[in-house]
């Protein structure tokens, strides 16, 4: 991925709201390479004027002939899936990620209304100097209840690298883990003090708190949390670390990913 003006997926941005992508903020290039190049329906929402971006597998969700990938302006209707969940959408865009479970959204398609459950997964997106300027909305079929209730954990992900939170986020929810993903130690400690969460999923080394301090205040609220630690220093951030955690040592495959998860739901069972 270049910043040089070499995108993943070449448009021409120049007739969009967007404008030329020459003049595009960083983060903003990455959002529209990630959101256009993930296989699940995703959505972009960038800037004061609400500008939408969104893939291929999300127009082919839509079925629409006025749904076009990749979109680019600011919409004259809400997408069906933003508009169904929009508390969630201002939530992630004050910076606030949710997860909306088996969520009935209606797409108007040529043979009339119809109604499809989905789960859909918003993430705020920061800007150079960390303050929100976006959302993703990323959407997947909804998943039964009874197969979310089985070898499901509650994970909060934090890392200040923005492709690296949302590749982490995806690979978890496509093993079939709730997820929220948030860039520093100060976003996350809210999420794991006023909620229920199995797991924390954190670089070691952030901006401001660090994920060792984070995890020690995390536990302090709640005992039965578990800490997975990834860092690409080895462990020499971690020799003094008083309580139990899990170390991945980046970078790390899926393989080593599923192995340190089933390692977290064996302690969870063993505590049940």
């Amino acid at each position: 991925m270049s910043d040089a003006g070499l995108p993943l997926h070449p448009f021409d941005w120049n007739a969009t709201d967007l404008g030329s992508r020459d003049r595009w903020p960083h983060t903003l290039r990455l959002a529209v390479d990630l959101v256009l190049g993930s296989p699940a329906a995703s959505i972009l929402v960038w800037g004061k004027q609400r500008i939408v971006v969104y893939n291929d597998a999300y127009a082919a969700l839509a079925a629409s002939r006025s749904v076009r990938a990749p979109g680019g302006n600011m919409p004259a209707l809400w997408p069906a899936p933003l508009s169904s969940a929009r508390d969630a959408l201002e939530q992630a865009l004050a910076g606030h990620a949710s997860v909306q479970r088996s969520l009935s959204v209606p797409f108007v398609r040529e043979t009339g209304v119809v109604m499809v459950d989905l789960d859909l997964y918003l993430t705020p997106v920061t800007d150079e100097t960390g303050a929100v300027a976006g959302a993703v909305c990323a959407m997947t079929p909804a998943t039964p209840a009874q197969e979310a209730q089985s070898g499901c954990l509650r994970i909060v992900v934090v890392e200040d690298n923005l492709d690296s939170q949302y590749l982490v986020c995806e690979m978890l929810r496509a093993l079939g883990h709730e997820v929220e993903g948030v860039s520093h130690g100060e976003d996350a400690l809210p999420l794991l003090t006023a909620g229920s969460h199995d797991l924390l999923f954190t670089d070691v080394s952030l901006p401001g708190m660090s994920g060792v301090d984070l995890a020690r205040r995390a536990l302090a609220h709640d005992a039965r949390l578990q800490v997975i630690f990834a860092s690409g220093y080895g462990d020499a951030l971690l020799r003094h670390v008083e309580f139990p955690y899990i170390s991945l040592q980046k970078p790390y495959d899926l393989e080593q990913l599923q192995d340190v998860l089933l390692q977290v739901e064996h302690r969870l069972g063993a505590r049940r």
